[in-house]
């Protein structure tokens, strides 16, 4: 029977191939730097490639410490060290300890740098070409493959952000030699069909090979003729292409593309909460003026009403009714009084009273007049006293010879 190796005895046989080799114990590589990675450890992860093939390759710290230049993405160097294989992904890579430059930049990353300074010579990279994106767009086209996990990441970003929006997929290759005419056919695919509000130009990660379809021009021009404004969302946060330069946003990630395209659901609903509570505030606040404006006519129309007006009028023709039996009063009491006081004064006065008082009035006898004087009276006249109880005759007689007479004078 045929012997059956398990996957780890034989990664492990071919990790001692590979050790016991002593060519590939001892090696110099030369290649240009790609994906490089600085770890919070301290170690470098990287890739080196050249036209033909790419190679996985590690630094670990205390390594990384001695060397004299620390490389960058499209670096051309020659690097010192030893093949194995890490058993855990299964990938052979060199683990390298010394690092050179070679001289001079790798040809990718100069093809790279000559169509960026052209492109950005065009004005394709200028700012007052970027077009603001929509606050809430409705529609959301998305550029890239529909396998792919970016694609993913956008859909499970707007599902949790913003739900609202319809996602509109145009597929195409994000990698290889055909993709850039899909990409280019795949944004036009949206322009043409007009719905979208904006564009998501997205890839996930990898190594500057696997990226190089966003530096082709014919995708960058194809952003910059897009009447949709356009966010790019390729690789990682470190990765730059050149269709992150013409397009309107750039996005870290395919996952970062997607929130910048749409607003925070739930800043919406605090935003709603909010404008919910002004207006409360506001429909309170006018309610409260309407109704205190409301009592104000209320009132004003009570104090102008004409059933008012003739309350007040009865109430005031009531008190000058009062006021002039009161005064009428007084002044027929004060009459009275006056009456009563002119009565008594007459009663006083009148002969009655007079004669009540011991006076009498003296009248002539013959004739009746009064005597209101003694001049003019001779003795002999006959007068009349009339007194309180009532009249006595008498006569006048001579007060000289008066006592002489011892006769009844009548």
């Amino acid at each position: 029977m045929t012997d059956i190796y398990s996957i780890t005895g034989i990664t492990a046989y071919l990790r001692t191939l590979l050790e016991n080799n002593e060519l590939l114990q001892d090696v110099w590589v030369k290649g240009e730097i790609s994906n490089m990675t600085r770890a919070t450890s301290g170690h470098w992860y990287f890739t080196v490639k050249d036209s033909g093939a790419q190679l996985k390759g590690v630094m670990f710290k205390a390594a990384v410490q001695r060397q004299s230049f620390e490389p960058q993405n499209g670096d051309s160097v020659h690097l010192h060290g030893r093949l194995s294989v890490y058993e855990a992904r299964g990938e052979y890579q060199l683990y390298a300890d010394e690092i050179q430059r070679a001289g001079g930049v790798g040809d990718l990353y100069a093809q790279f740098e000559a169509l960026k300074q052209r492109l950005a010579a065009e004005g394709l990279f200028d700012d007052s070409r970027k077009r603001p994106l929509p606050a809430r767009p409705r529609c959301l086209g998305v550029v890239t493959s529909p396998d792919a996990a970016a694609f993913q990441d956008v859909r499970r970003v707007l599902a949790q952000r913003f739900p609202l929006a319809l996602v509109l997929l145009s597929p195409t290759p994000v990698q290889g030699a055909e993709a850039p005419a899909q990409i280019v056919r795949a944004i036009e695919r949206l322009n043409h069909h007009g719905q979208a509000d904006v564009l998501l130009v997205c890839r996930g990660g990898g190594s500057i090979e696997d990226l190089w379809s966003f530096n082709d021009e014919r995708v960058a021009r194809a952003i910059a003729a897009s009447r949709i404004p356009v966010i790019s969302g390729v690789g990682h946060e470190t990765d730059f292409t050149i269709a992150d330069f013409v397009a309107d946003v750039r996005a870290p990630t395919p996952s970062a593309a997607a929130m910048l395209a749409t607003p925070d659901r739930a800043d919406l609903e605090t935003a709603l909460r909010g404008l919910d509570d002004a207006l409360t505030w506001h429909l309170d606040t006018h309610l409260s003026a309407a109704r205190a404006d409301l009592n104000g006519l209320r009132q004003s129309l009570r104090y102008h009403s004409p059933a008012r007006q003739v309350n007040t009028a009865r109430q005031r023709l009531d008190d000058l009714e009062a006021r002039a039996r009161q005064s009428l009063a007084h002044r027929l009491a004060l009459h009275r009084e006056r009456l009563h006081a002119r009565s008594a004064a007459l009663h006083a006065a009148s002969p009655a009273a007079i004669l009540a008082r011991g006076y009498a009035i003296i009248t002539r006898s013959d004739d009746g007049q009064p005597v209101t004087s003694a001049r003019g009276l001779k003795p002999g006249t006959g007068i009349t006293l009339r007194l309180r109880d009532g009249e006595a005759p008498a006569r006048i007689e001579d007060k000289d010879s008066h006592e002489r007479y011892k006769r009844t004078l009548f």
